[in-house]
């Protein structure tokens, strides 16, 4: 038991750490700040979830007594319990079938909770983090609009040194209003994009960590074999048919959409890994596709219609009869 607390309190510290680093203003921050829920996603991969849990509520409360209470409840709400939850989720297991898992000779069997559940939780935790923040700016779409453009506005204009309430005759005040005007519109589903990607990125990254130091006690899972509930795909069409409607409720399902959507090019690279399995020219031919999401940006977008033709056509069946392949490895 103690062991598990001074974990705890320990990747309570490093995180805390990660996460104040963002108030130096330096650019080199930013990364950091997205890795603090690492320390807590370790803790609860390789001891346990309450240890996980005592690294959020540690970190929360040092960041709270050294910046306040704003800082407490944006990383117990924001990174904190979401990285204990997806541990949490990540170490579950049940009884299964004997062929289902390679376990050592006379140990049951278990049934791991599966990776594409994770992913899921993991797009619903970033669009929850979204969601709960758009009340700071406004309880219906105009109020939350305009307050959204305030603060980017005199943020923007701080950055470029105009004054906010500067002479209309500058040259840049257009531009800058242009700008802020796009952002609006563009903030709230980026916001639930980055945090999707950083949550399923942490957890990967955790649990290689843990599987390094060998203390993970699930097996590796064949992530290019993952699968999504059979509602996913009707929740992602109903959050894209809300998105629609000019409200709040719009601006809410919007950010939701795209935190799933994201989750479907987490499949869709699951998709591409099975797919290219036995092809020589297979490390390359990835390596330029993780290349150009993170260069460009923009092909993502076809990772996200890979993943949801594959839970329509079932692209990795098809493509592993036709190699004469196991549909699943």
């Amino acid at each position: 038991m103690m062991q598990i607390i001074f974990v705890g309190l320990s990747a309570g510290a490093a995180a805390a750490l990660l996460f104040a680093s963002v108030t130096s203003g330096v650019w080199l921050s930013i990364p950091l700040f997205y890795l603090a829920p690492l320390p807590i996603m370790i803790a609860g991969l390789g001891w346990s979830h309450w240890s996980a849990l005592v690294a959020a509520v540690a970190a929360s409360a040092a960041l709270g007594v050294a910046f306040g209470g704003v800082f407490f409840l944006a990383f117990l709400a924001g990174a904190g319990l979401p990285a204990w939850w997806l541990g949490y989720l990540a170490l579950l297991a049940r009884p299964g079938e004997a062929s289902s898992v390679a376990t050592p000779a006379g140990s049951p069997a278990l049934e791991w909770y599966p990776p594409g559940r994770l992913v899921v939780w993991a797009a619903v935790l970033a669009a929850l983090v979204v969601i709960v923040a758009i009340p700071n700016f406004g309880l219906d779409a105009e109020s939350f609009r305009t307050g959204l453009s305030k603060s980017l506005s005199r943020m923007l204009r701080s950055e470029l040194g105009t004054p906010a309430d500067g002479p209309a005759g500058l040259p840049n005040l257009g531009n800058v209003d242009r700008l802020v005007a796009f952002l609006v519109v563009a903030v709230p589903p980026a916001a639930a994009v980055v945090a999707t990607i950083t949550n399923v990125f942490n957890l990967w990254l955790a649990a290689r960590v843990v599987k390094f130091s060998g203390r993970l006690t699930r097996p590796w899972p064949a992530l290019a074999d993952m699968t999504f509930p059979k509602l996913f795909s009707a929740t992602l069409a109903a959050a894209i048919a809300l998105s629609f409607l000019d409200s709040l409720v719009g601006i809410v399902a919007g950010v939701l959409s795209s935190a799933l959507l994201m989750a479907y090019a987490v499949l869709g690279l699951a998709v591409l890994h099975a797919i290219t399995r036995g092809i020589g020219s297979r490390p390359f031919l990835l390596g330029g596709i993780y290349a150009s999401v993170m260069i460009f940006g923009w092909p993502v977008l076809a990772l996200c219609v890979l993943g949801i033709a594959e839970t329509a056509f079932d692209l990795r069946a098809r493509a592993a009869r036709k190699r004469g392949l196991p549909t699943r490895l």
